[in-house]
């Protein structure tokens, strides 16, 4: 099984250096900022649906924050004791992001 804990820590050594030129250099579809934030809402997503709470919108603060709402959010699904199923959806989101950038 892949390891949602370890798929984060690989994104995270990818764009921790990054500057906000960086940032919004374009990737895949868009901007990399924009697929980052995508991936926010859907770790967003998946923390409620492991916490059993409704759905809500991520803030786009700044894309130098970009990396802490990662952490943060892939911090709460591992808190949440989410399903095997979960973790599998959360670790290919954040691997299909990660190769995308």
């Amino acid at each position: 099984m892949p390891d949602f804990a370890t798929s984060v820590e690989r994104l995270l050594t990818q764009v921790h250096h990054w500057d906000e030129p960086r940032w919004r250099a374009a990737a895949d579809s868009g901007t990399r900022s924009q697929r980052v934030q995508d991936l926010l809402q859907r770790l967003a997503d998946l923390g409620a649906e492991a916490e059993d709470r409704p759905r809500r919108r991520v803030p786009h603060i700044h894309d130098l924050v970009l990396r802490d709402q990662i952490r943060v959010l892939a911090d709460d699904i591992l808190a949440a004791a989410p399903s095997a199923d979960l973790l599998v959806r959360a670790t290919a989101a954040v691997d299909e992001v990660r190769r995308a950038l």
